[in-house]
């Protein structure tokens, strides 16, 4: 067995209606005296043949010369893009609502090709198992063409598959998450922040496996979801833990650099569908008829305290993307870390919040989905549905204490998954539960109204 074994992945971070933004990178691991491999820190990457700074990213030193290929249904080459300079490339002239395979390859040599070595918590290693990378995607539909759509949304996500607990259940809903996407059509993936935020406590500071470092990312986002975000684009949105705002350490960046977001925002920026830096705001469309809102409700220290979307140059254009509009046909859909309606325990209705309202009500919202509290949670209020998802990882096991304050319609204390389905006027909303093995019907979760009554079945939102 070699001292060091690098461990390629792939990744799909942006598709448009005639795009794809395809990236590659790698993890190390060192193999111990006991024969076991253990991930090599970020500042160990030097001592790796050849030696690195850094493993993933868009700023990641390039692996070498690599090629892009992309394939129709038939297997027919349609498109390619080359780079000598990054680990990632845009590939242009793609048809709408398209199905596509592609392949890499670093050096002329396929990255990523056959059975890959992912890790197992029980063995707490790396091992085989029958793990292969099906490299295929669809690009999204005509922005002048209606279109039915499948999202799943997950929040509070990044507490790491090292360790399995009672509230610690994050690869067990990865696991319902992939077999949904395989099952259900699902085409894109939203958070509700807090993505990566494993780190242990130290005298009350947060150390190791914040989201910092590139190896922080292992367990948290690409071991779990590997073999999801190389179909499937991932959405962020910004958590209290992706700042400096519940950390010492500010992940901001780390998240901008992992997520791609500068390659994927910059151009919408000048467009006027995103504002970024300091913050993360932009919306994009599905089809002609769904519009997805990403809003930083986060704090940083040089807004003294203030949430980012009161930022002026960042109002300006939340005030531009809820136009008064009630008569639209737009499914206008914003999602942010913070509720504005929450029953607890320990996370209530963020006051905050309630500058946003007049804005969702003047411009036809209908639904808003949040993370930050660890359960799920059905607010209904004033004709808008207000979805609380922030339990893909770490679970908070006691019940919600103040339902009229939250207006709260349903909830439940269980680790799940948001999976969402639009066509035409009406929006179905589940929240699906764990599988602990990969495999099988993932199942909704049960869910109780105020009184305790139990109730199942999707809930439905009326354009």
């Amino acid at each position: 067995m070699p001292e060091y074994h690098a461990e390629p992945y792939v990744y799909l971070p942006a598709v448009t209606h005639k795009s794809a933004l395809i990236a590659w990178g790698a993890f190390y691991f060192r193999t111990n005296s006991r024969g076991k491999r253990k991930i090599v820190d970020d500042s160990d990457l030097k001592y790796v043949h050849p030696p690195r700074k850094d493993s993933i990213g868009s700023r990641s030193a390039p692996y070498g010369p690599t090629r892009v290929e992309v394939f129709d249904a038939a297997g027919a080459l349609v498109a390619m893009a080359k780079t000598e300079i990054v680990n990632h490339c845009w590939v242009p002239g793609l048809l709408p609502d398209t199905e596509y395979s592609y392949k890499v390859f670093v050096k002329d040599v396929e990255w990523a090709a056959g059975e890959r070595w992912d890790w197992s918590p029980a063995d707490s290693a790396l091992v085989q198992a029958g793990g292969v990378y099906d490299n295929r995607f669809r690009t999204h539909p005509d922005p002048n063409a209606p279109a039915p759509l499948t999202f799943a949304a997950i929040g509070d996500f990044g507490v790491g598959m090292k360790r399995t607990t009672p509230t610690h259940r994050q690869q067990f809903v990865a696991n319902a998450l992939r077999r949904t996407v395989e099952t259900e059509g699902v085409r894109l993936i939203l958070t509700t922040g807090d993505n990566i935020y494993a780190g242990q406590r130290l005298l009350g500071i947060a150390i190791g496996g914040t989201g910092d470092e590139d190896d922080d990312w292992f367990f948290t986002y690409f071991q779990p979801y590997r073999y999801i975000i190389n179909r499937v684009p991932v959405y962020p949105c910004i958590g209290n833990h992706d700042t400096q705002e519940t950390e010492e350490r500010d992940d901001r960046a780390q998240v901008e650099d992992n997520f791609y977001l500068r390659e994927r925002i910059l151009s919408e920026e000048a467009a006027g569908r995103a504002s970024f830096c300091p913050g993360l705001f932009y919306r994009f469309r599905y089809g002609s008829d769904i519009e997805f809102i990403c809003l930083d409700t986060s704090k940083e220290e040089f807004f003294r305290g203030r949430r980012l979307f009161e930022y002026p140059k960042h109002w300006e254009w939340v005030e531009a993307s809820f136009p008064a509009d009630t008569s639209s046909t737009l499914w206008r859909i914003p999602f942010a870390h913070h509720p504005p309606y929450c029953a607890g325990p320990q996370h209530h209705n963020t006051k905050d919040m309630q500058r946003l309202i007049p804005l969702f009500h003047r411009s036809g919202v209908k639904a808003m989905l949040n993370g930050h509290e660890h359960n799920f949670q059905h607010s209904r209020v004033d004709g808008i549905d207000y979805f609380v998802t922030g339990a893909a990882g770490r679970l908070r096991r006691t019940p919600p204490d103040d339902f009229r304050q939250a207006h709260t319609v349903s909830w439940a204390t269980a680790c799940h998954f948001l999976l969402g389905r639009i066509d035409g006027d009406r929006m179905l909303v589940r929240a699906v539960g764990e599988l602990e093995e990969f495999g099988g019907i993932p199942p909704d979760i049960t869910r109780y109204d105020p009184a305790g009554l139990a109730m199942m079945g999707p809930i439905e939102v009326r354009r």
